[in-house]
């Protein structure tokens, strides 16, 4: 089997990965192998063979992020059975092999411009998502996330520690402004690239984080990460719900922004303790997720003021 490698020099870890993937038992003739960028937190590849293009993505089990690779290869194949994700097509401990899209991946301003799409792309994947998923059920609460990284942070010694009770005070605060919801399956990590378009539709990719969940976070999240303006924030809501979201909803949805925001930076700051993904600067990350977190909590609390017991 020839390799044509487009990737050589990229540190012992990539050379590693890159290396193993000519020993998958899954390709069809000659592979030529080509680095996927833009992740952040996993090492991926387009490898392309004489049946097409597959997108190859190596990981283990992250427990400090609370990333089972078990259970994102079952929501994988779930997502693809229920028409939301790429086909998986061959998988083996720490690596996951699916279909190769070759659609755009969203930036920011995509999301913002096809907010009605997205809209529909999330309440499809929430309403429907629950037929299809097995095995025990996982449940995402981003606020004991966000307490659970606090503890993890001050074990390993984070330049962020001094900070640590007022990010855990923050969360309970904004905790404690959300109203009930219906528990749907939700994405939970709905950076704007995770959101592909190959012309026709939308796509959702990176299922690490996926499981029961409030719908506000998916909601929030897709807003907060594409830096959706108020008015435009609203219009996502509305083509979501179906109607205009009445000002309980509306200042829960304000927190969660702020909530979504927090848990990026926390991920950000425990990515800094324990993950190496190639090319991934997780200070700048970190203290860019804190400055956006500043904006919209100082909007959040110019309208509601601050949350308490």
């Amino acid at each position: 089997m020839s390799v044509t490698d487009t990737m050589a020099g990229q540190g012992d870890d990539v050379v590693a990965n890159r290396d193993r993937i000519p020993l998958l038992p899954c390709w069809q003739g000659p592979i030529q192998i080509a680095l996927l960028k833009g992740g952040i937190s996993n090492e991926s590849y387009v490898v392309t063979d004489a049946a097409g293009r597959h997108a190859v993505r190596f990981g283990v089990d992250y427990p400090f992020h609370h990333v089972s690779r078990q259970r994102e290869l079952m929501v994988a194949r779930s997502a693809h059975a229920a028409g939301f994700g790429p086909e998986v097509r061959y998988a083996e401990p720490g690596v996951m092999v699916t279909a190769f899209l070759g659609a755009k991946t969203y930036g920011p301003e995509d999301v913002v411009a096809n907010a009605d799409a997205v809209a529909r792309l999330l309440q499809q994947f929430h309403a429907t998502m629950a037929r299809h998923v097995s095995g025990s059920a996982y449940l995402f609460w981003p606020f004991h996330v966000v307490r659970d990284y606090a503890q993890t942070l001050a074990a390993g010694g984070s330049r962020m520690v001094a900070l640590l009770p007022d990010y855990v005070a923050l969360a309970e605060e904004l905790e404690q402004a959300q109203v009930p919801l219906p528990i749907i399956f939700g994405h939970n990590d709905l950076l704007p690239a995770n959101i592909l378009d190959d012309g026709e539709r939308l796509w959702l990719i990176d299922f690490e984080y996926a499981g029961y969940s409030t719908a506000m976070f998916d909601l929030a999240g897709a807003t907060s990460n594409a830096g959706f303006s108020d008015p435009a924030s609203v219009d996502f809501l509305g083509h979501y719900l179906g109607r205009t979201p009445d000002p309980d909803f509306l200042k829960a949805f304000a927190a969660m922004q702020c909530a979504s925001l927090l848990r990026e930076a926390m991920w950000s700051m425990v990515s800094e303790l324990h993950l190496n993904a190639p090319g991934a600067d997780y200070f700048s990350y970190t203290d860019e997720n804190l400055v956006r977190l500043e904006t919209a909590l100082d909007r959040y609390r110019s309208l509601y003021g601050k949350t308490s017991r």
